[in-house]
Order: C-alpha cells, then sequence, then structure tokens
C-alpha cells in the first residue's frame, strides 16, 4: 500500500497525517477533505466510526462463538 499525506481542515486548522489509501477511504467516509469540518462533524464522524467498529467487533463476537462449537 502506498502511504500518502492527507490534510484535513478542522474548526479552520489543518491537520495533516499520512495515511495509507484503505484508512483515507475509512476517514473520508464522514469528513470532508475539500471543506473546513466543524467540531460538531468531526463528533459526528466519531460516533459513525465507533458504531461501525462495535457492531463489526459483535459480529466477529458471534462468529468466533459459533467456531467454539466444533
Amino acid at each position: 500500500m502506498v502511504n500518502k499525506d492527507v490534510t484535513f481542515h478542522i474548526n479552520n486548522l489543518a491537520y495533516t497525517i499520512t495515511v495509507d489509501e484503505e484508512l483515507e477511504k475509512e476517514l473520508c467516509k464522514y469528513l470532508s477533505l475539500s471543506k473546513n469540518n466543524d467540531t460538531k462533524e468531526l463528533l459526528i464522524a466519531y460516533l459513525n466510526l465507533s458504531q461501525e467498529f462495535r457492531m463489526f467487533k459483535k459480529n466477529i463476537e458471534k462468529i468466533t462463538e459459533k467456531l467454539s462449537g466444533f
């Protein structure tokens, strides 16, 4: 995977991070690279990603329980 710098503008401040393409795609689902994001949008993005992770974790736990029966 190729790493690249991605800049998010939050509350009129620029934050540049180095990410791979996959992480960039995940982060950009809820935060725009082309406009200034405010604190509310940042919080909503965090909550959405947290919810996705929680659902993923529950699904993994269910699969693990099923596999442990074999």
